[in-house]
């Protein structure tokens, strides 16, 4: 299943933003969060120093979304879809044709990022593609791992722990001989 751009940025967003709460933080200043705004090209208001503590407090609830089981994950994406009045719109801004915003532009950033989560977890339960999030491989994390490849052989939550997997197993090879 591919997905169409717009689901798989707010994924790809949402799993990278529940990822950063692990050790180390990798969000704990207005710079990080204007950087994860920057990179994943969210429209709209930029933040201010007032949005990152509640950027920062739905990154829990967002892991919990991604790995739950897809009877447990519809009842969280309606929640967050009601709590946020969202209502979907087509939109085209930019260089991207139309697609679907389901709050304004100057909403919140934190409820750009679950409404837009939300929605495209709609078409995450909808294609029966849950299976494409787990935790990630390496004992010691409990990273998110979003698989988008077409062999559905991602592990690992990010290079850093792809890296460790590689250097441990060079080690345990090395050690054989």
């Amino acid at each position: 299943m591919t997905f169409a751009d717009d689901t798989a940025e707010a994924l790809e967003s949402g799993v990278f933003l529940s990822n950063s709460e692990l050790e180390p933080d990798t969000l704990t200043t207005f710079d990080e969060l204007v950087e994860f705004f920057d990179r994943f090209g969210y429209t709209g208001d930029r933040p201010t120093a007032a949005d990152l503590e509640p950027v920062r407090a739905i990154r829990t609830p967002l892991r919990d979304l991604f790995l739950a089981s897809r009877d447990d994950a519809v009842p969280l994406v309606n929640a967050i879809l009601a709590e946020q009045h969202a209502l979907p719109q087509l939109v085209r801004h930019g260089d991207v044709d139309w697609h679907i915003h389901a709050t304004s532009d100057d909403q919140p950033l934190h409820v750009r990022i679950l409404v837009e989560t939300a929605m495209a977890m709609i078409d995450v339960i909808r294609d029966h593609e849950l299976q494409r999030f787990s935790r990630c491989a390496m004992d010691d994390c409990e990273g998110v791992v979003l698989d988008l490849s077409r062999n559905r052989s991602r592990k690992y939550c990010t290079v850093t722990c792809t890296n460790r997997a590689a250097q441990a197993a060079y080690r345990a090879r090395q050690s054989e001989d």
